[in-house]
């Protein structure tokens, strides 16, 4: 993991997120999930500075790792990819109209989110070093 440097902040955030489909399991077959896998960067670059570090899948479930600047609220990055997502794939898979029942719905209304963070050491270091310009806070290692 790399902290980014901007002219006011240095950050590390990369946030797994767990996301629920409100469609059944067997839907989630492998065509979607590569198409997901290809939309969901596309989608982000809309959104300066939020990188996808990875992305898996479950039965029922997608689950992401992003980077996201302390700029956006978390809220506002996952209304914006589900959102997004779901009228591309409503788009793309139009079958999935029948999956619905007459609901206009791919994903669950919630989503799980968790923070990664930094030991108390490294935090101290940042602290200590923080008057100091380009004194090599970038590279503390986790």
């Amino acid at each position: 993991m790399e902290y980014i440097k901007t002219t006011h902040s240095i950050y590390l955030s990369s946030v797994p997120f767990s996301l629920g489909l409100q469609i059944p399991p067997r839907v989630l077959n492998t065509g979607i999930r590569g198409y997901i896998r290809k939309l969901f960067p596309k989608l982000l670059r809309s959104i300066p500075g939020v990188k996808l570090e990875t992305i898996g899948f479950d039965k029922d479930h997608l689950h992401i790792v992003m980077l996201i600047p302390p700029k956006f609220s978390i809220p506002s990055v996952m209304g914006k990819l589900k959102s997004q997502s779901a009228s591309q794939l409503r788009k793309t898979f139009p079958w999935l109209a029948k999956v619905y029942w007459n609901d206009n719905i791919v994903w669950s209304p919630g989503y799980f989110v968790s923070s990664v963070s930094v030991d108390e050491e490294t935090i101290k270091k940042y602290v200590e070093l923080h008057g100091h310009q380009d004194s090599g806070q970038l590279q503390l290692k986790l």
